[in-house]
């Protein structure tokens, strides 16, 4: 398993392992703590464990949490997904950067986000598993969702959006979101 930063996001990480396939399928480590803590992050920080399933078209995002935040470690494993992370750390040298990967359960490569970046991704196949280490215990008080399709922040979804959470078409845009932040 090799560790990438990503140069769009300051302090993300792309972990990329090596799978191992023959006639059975694949085998592959997907989480390695000495790979983890060679980038200078804490391996033991992630406390919960969590999975989503979606059918293709699905859309979940944007989200972030207020407060401290939460860093995430985000993985396909199973199906692929279209992965959007972008940078809300007012402080942070890639402010409002904006990265996108395809995420697969045939690589199965994990991207660290950092706490204060917002996450989104829309599922690409029928079904897709999305698997997330989260580095504190869910608080929904503290959830904040952006509108995945406000125009400042011009994702380019890559099919047409055949699902969202009524939480997410009701989002605020990402300016309304900013002003909440500093005021």
């Amino acid at each position: 398993m090799k560790a990438r930063e990503v140069p769009l996001i300051a302090g993300a990480y792309l972990f990329e392992p090596t799978p191992h396939a023959d006639e059975r399928g694949f085998f592959c480590r997907t989480f390695d703590a000495d790979v983890v803590r060679s980038v200078g992050l804490d391996p033991a920080a992630f406390v919960q464990d969590s999975v989503s399933r979606s059918v293709r078209g699905v859309l979940r995002g944007m989200h972030l949490r207020s407060g401290a935040g939460e860093a995430k470690l985000v993985r396909c494993s199973s199906g692929r997904i279209f992965d959007v992370v972008v940078d809300l750390r007012p402080d942070s040298p890639t402010y409002l950067g904006r990265a996108t990967f395809e995420l697969s359960g045939e690589t199965q490569a994990a991207l660290y986000i950092p706490a204060g970046c917002a996450h989104g991704f829309q599922s690409l196949t029928d079904p897709s598993d999305v698997s997330y280490r989260i580095d504190r215990p869910h608080d929904p008080a503290e959830d904040v969702t952006i509108a995945f399709d406000d125009p400042d922040l011009a994702i380019d979804w890559p099919l047409p959006v055949t699902s969202v959470s009524e939480r997410d078409r009701r989002a605020p845009s990402l300016a309304e979101v900013l002003k909440h932040r500093e005021g």
